[in-house]
């Protein structure tokens, strides 16, 4: 299969010389031989969402690095945050613009009697007297200055649970209780000043504003955080209401400038159904920015940004669901005009296609499989930001890292470099620009963008004007790739891809002119970068 890329009048023409028929399980409207065959994909010129990032989590990671030097770290922090290219070109890493803090809640202090596992305990800032102590979180607040100093703009703090002194068990997870926040109704108004306190004191020791605070995280979990042994708690959609408006109460009282996010629903059907969950924890667009849900609307409050945050797990297979959801999402996001942020993921156990979450992975098996659901994210649900769960984690596939404590060292990933093959060239502030997919008789025959199993294509513009296509080949042969582009003073482009062979990691692996034949290598990620006068 061979692609012409054309501009004609400011648009972009992406088109097929010949048909999917090739790829195992191409999606219908790709078979050769029928009207219904795709010929060219068109960047129509259409701007669609701004792009406001991508990102992962420092969540149980680096608080486990006390005792290792800066020096150990930097390599991990190059990987993750770096923009810097060596002598030959090469990424140096994969430019995070954004990174979540976790805001611990106190569990590690109560040893085994917290009811959570060691590796995921966490301080709290917060003293028992009432005082702060600033030496705790102390390796995780080390890391988030490596994450500043490498160029990361955007800073969120995220909480698991309310510190354990405030909540109605004493614990930080909710083990023995209902479907209820796990918040003392007295310490409502205590919590907000917790968490005003933690902007304002994380600014002033480590120089690191956090942009937005999200007060709770997957609420609306059917496990209603009793098996998880992490710090969690459920809350209703009344309850999460009322800590936002103790919290823009406290905020806008202070004048802090931090915005606050709601809701990081753990399933993205619980934004807009009940999926699992009853009613008072589902609806979450509906209940938080229609007017109309009194006791639950905050969309008027103002330090509430107007994005609703919400995970992607158990949302990624089969591979209909996969578009269908997303689907549903962004017409429910439409209809409140909202915004989305996908600030959390990783591999779990119903993500069979990879065999599930257990035993790290380094191939592209895992890294395709996030690619697709990235694509899918960007491109059918509308995020504006896309984040990954743990920037480094253990024997598991939730780590864009590998991580070995006795060791003091970590290993790089294809998950890690895939990634990087958005946000390394998609900037803060870039335009995702729409694509069609027609057929021969140049009738739009699909939105060109749900593809699931062969090539999926999306295109950006930055905000210094230069145009960034990533394509994801999922099959298992190489395609031939043509672009041609006219109407526009350009260099040409830049290719780099990540696949399994060798050092192919964000690897530049040739610069081509307006006209180009190039070779999409199978099961890989590729991204073509304009190259304007002088860069």
């Amino acid at each position: 299969m061979g692609l012409d890329m054309r501009i004609r009048n400011g648009v972009i023409l992406l088109t097929m010389t010949s048909c999917l028929a090739a790829l195992p399980g191409a999606s219908s409207g790709q078979r050769s031989g029928h009207d219904d065959a795709v010929k060219e994909y068109r960047l129509t010129g259409r701007g669609r969402q701004v792009m406001d990032g991508f990102g992962a989590s420092d969540a149980w990671s680096m608080q486990h690095t006390a005792q290792w030097s800066e020096r150990d770290l930097r390599c991990a922090a190059d990987w993750l945050f770096s923009r810097e290219t060596d002598s030959a070109g090469q990424p140096k890493g994969i430019g995070l613009s954004i990174w979540r803090f976790n805001i611990g809640a106190g569990s590690s202090g109560q040893g085994d009697s917290s009811c959570i596992n060691p590796g995921t305990r966490t301080e709290c800032l917060l003293a028992a007297d009432g005082s702060y102590d600033w030496s705790r979180q102390a390796a995780e607040r080390r890391f988030m200055r490596m994450a500043k100093e490498r160029g990361v703009e955007t800073f969120i703090g995220f909480v698991n649970s309310p510190p354990v002194y405030f909540t109605k068990n004493g614990l930080a997870t909710n083990t023995g209780r209902g479907a209820t926040l796990n918040l003392k109704e007295r310490h409502y108004g205590d919590y907000a000043r917790f968490l005003a306190n933690v902007v304002e004191g994380v600014e002033r020791h480590d120089g690191v504003h956090f942009d937005y605070v999200c007060p709770v995280n997957e609420p609306d979990g059917h496990w209603n955080w009793t098996g998880p042994k992490q710090e969690g708690t459920p809350a209703t959609n009344r309850e999460i209401a009322a800590v936002v408006r103790a919290l823009d109460g406290e905020f806008t009282r202070r004048g802090i400038a931090t915005k606050l996010l709601v809701n990081e629903s753990s399933d993205y059907r619980c934004m807009f159904s009940t999926h699992i969950a009853d009613w008072q924890r589902g609806y979450a667009i509906q209940s938080f920015f229609c007017p109309d849900s009194v006791d639950t609307y905050i969309g008027g409050l103002p330090t509430v940004a107007r994005v609703m945050a919400g995970h992607s797990y158990w949302t990624n297979t089969p591979l209909e669901a996969l578009v269908s959801i997303r689907r549903q999402l962004a017409d429910t996001l439409r209809r409140y005009n909202m915004e989305y942020w996908q600030t959390e993921t990783c591999i779990m156990g119903n993500d069979t296609e990879i065999g599930g979450g257990g035993g790290y992975d380094f191939s592209m098996r895992t890294a395709l499989y996030v690619a697709r659901v990235i694509h899918h994210d960007l491109c059918v649900a509308g995020a504006r930001s896309w984040q990954w769960w743990r920037a480094a984690g253990g024997d598991y596939k939730d780590g864009l890292l590998r991580m070995y404590e006795r060791e003091r060292r970590f290993r790089d990933s294809k998950l890690l470099w895939a990634l990087g093959n958005y946000s390394l060239f998609v900037r803060p502030g870039a335009v995702r620009m729409d694509i069609e997919a027609v057929n021969s008789k140049g009738k739009v025959i699909e939105d060109g963008e749900s593809n699931v199993t062969g090539l999926m294509c999306s295109a950006f513009l930055n905000r210094d004007g230069r145009r960034v296509v990533v394509v994801i080949n999922y099959s298992d042969s190489p395609l031939p790739f043509r672009m041609r582009v006219s109407g526009k003073s350009s260099r040409g482009w830049r290719l780099y891809r990540t696949s399994d062979a060798d050092g192919e990691n964000l690897k530049p692996v040739g610069e081509y002119g307006k006209r180009l034949k190039a070779t999409v290598a199978p099961r890989s990620v590729n991204t073509f970068v304009e190259m304007t006068a002088g860069r």
